[in-house]
């Protein structure tokens, strides 16, 4: 009876929680009677939190679930959630009890049916495609024969013994093989490092950077394909430096790394044929190339040769060349002393008759005779100013006077000088400067002899040494008497 007059709330027997019990609760309650569920919708709003968190709504026409996929699970999700996107999403449901919500820890997403996927391609292809990445201008030319080879692929399928095999036919290379999942949710994140990773390989290295690389999958379904439509792998195909070659799936599947990539292969054993040029077909060419050039040379060295030929018959001989030129020369030589002779002669006579007129002593004379005939023009002016430009006018012609005998008497030693070169010249070109060398010259009547035969005919010879001359007689002639001096003078008839 005590105890009902305790109670507050009599008649009331319900237990009361705290809001944490409650909401604990509550989360025991739904993580118990639920587990791990799968959820199909439309997913609505995304939001990535600066932790990494990923924070988004799946929704139907009339309610929406709120979902969490924590940092460390993004990385293994196969497909990211995009707005718009029908998936269907797995995980755990639980309560946030700070806020009194619920929600479903996602950490598998896949997408909801084949056209969604296609839907979601195409919008990830207008995305790029608005950004550029597909333009022409922004693809590299492929190298035409590649050191080394750098492939993107399982190593473990078929894709890669078909490539080394059809590289080895056609033309052996280096080849680089960067191990990747070729499908699941490793495959865009391994297939992005991997085209970074040979970027990032310094160039002649201890593991040398590749000059081409291949990004190859074989054939399969869109789902399997999908790792190659993620936009981190069509991104880092379209930042790479190094020309790219896609070769993922058959002729007719698709993905958004063939938009982007430098070429795109049907089939990765083409991909292995667009890297490489066949070596027998190389070496084919060139020795036909080589052929070519050994006939073109010898034909143009053949064609030259002739025309040589054919002109060295129609130059002159060597020796004929320079016969008119030496038939000139001594032409020249023979006239030389005559005409400097002359040339002295002539310059003689003229310095002679312009001395004649231009004597100091006559330009004295005129110089007084002009300043007499000024003393009587300016005795006869009594005008200062005219005085003045008198004196003016008398300085300028003393000047000019001085100026004038300065000039003379230069001009006269330098016509001097000049007469006295020629005469050395004239002295030196003489015979006589011969006679100082032990010639002589034979005179006979005046005439000079230059023959025994005209020697012969005179009885008295004068020979001239270069310190006098010297009359002597030739034996069997008889030289004429001259008369002597104390003989009488005859007298003349006429």
């Amino acid at each position: 009876m005590s105890d009902l007059l305790d109670d507050p709330h009599p008649g009331q027997n319900t237990p009361e929680y705290s809001v944490s019990e409650i909401s604990g609760e509550v989360k025991r309650t739904l993580e118990g009677s639920f587990g791990r569920i799968r959820v199909r919708g439309e997913v609505g709003r995304v939001f990535t939190a600066r932790s990494g968190h990923l924070y988004y709504d799946v929704k139907d026409d009339r309610n929406v679930l709120a979902c969490t996929t924590w940092k460390g699970q993004v990385s293994g999700l196969s497909v990211v959630p995009e707005e718009g996107l029908e998936v269907v999403v797995t995980g755990r449901l639980t309560a946030f009890g700070a806020q009194s919500k619920y929600n479903l820890n996602v950490d598998e997403v896949a997408v909801a049916g084949q056209g969604a996927l296609m839907a979601l391609l195409e919008k990830r292809k207008k995305q790029l495609e608005a950004e550029g990445l597909f333009a022409q201008e922004r693809k590299t030319p492929l190298p035409y024969l590649p050191q080394i080879i750098g492939v993107v692929t399982s190593p473990s399928g078929a894709v890669i013994r078909d490539i080394l095999h059809r590289l080895r036919d056609r033309f052996p290379r280096k080849v680089l093989i960067w191990p990747v999942a070729v499908q699941g949710a490793n495959c865009a994140p391994e297939v992005t490092r991997a085209i970074e990773g040979f970027n990032a390989m310094t160039p002649g290295g201890a593991m040398p950077r590749p000059d081409l690389i291949i990004v190859a999958r074989g054939g399969g379904s869109i789902e399997d394909l999908w790792g190659f439509n993620e936009e981190s792998v069509a991104r880092a195909a379209g930042a790479s430096d190094i020309p790219l070659i896609s070769a993922v799936g058959h002729e007719t599947d698709t993905t958004l790394i063939d938009f982007v990539s430098d070429r795109r292969a049907p089939t990765p054993t083409a991909a292995a044929e667009l890297a490489v040029p066949v070596r027998m077909e190389l070496l084919a060419w060139t020795g036909e190339q080589g052929a070519r050039l050994s006939r073109a040379a010898t034909d143009a060295v053949q064609r030259r040769s002739q025309r040589l030929r054919d002109l060295s018959r129609a130059l002159p001989r060597a020796e004929t060349l320079l016969d008119t030129p030496r038939q000139r020369l001594d032409q020249v030589s023979e006239k030389l002393p005559s005409a400097l002779i002359r040339g002295v002669q002539n310059r003689r006579v003229k310095l002679l008759d312009m001395s004649a007129h231009l004597r100091p002593s006559t330009l004295r004379g005129l110089v007084e005779t002009r300043r007499d005939r000024w003393r009587n023009l300016s005795s006869r002016l009594s005008l200062r100013p005219i005085q003045r430009e008198l004196e003016t006018r008398r300085e300028t012609l003393n000047r000019l006077t001085d100026r004038l005998d300065t000039a003379q008497t230069t001009r006269l030693d330098r016509l001097r000088q000049q007469l006295e070169a020629t005469d050395r010249l004239r002295e030196t070109l003489s015979y006589k400067a011969t006679l100082d060398r032990g010639y002589a010259v034979v005179r006979a009547e005046g005439e000079v002899v230059t023959t025994k035969s005209q020697a012969t005919g005179h009885g008295v010879l004068e020979i001239e040494f270069s310190d006098g001359r010297l009359k002597t007689g030739i034996s069997g002639k008889t030289p004429a008497k001259k008369p002597s001096p104390d003989a009488p003078d005859q007298g003349s008839l006429f």
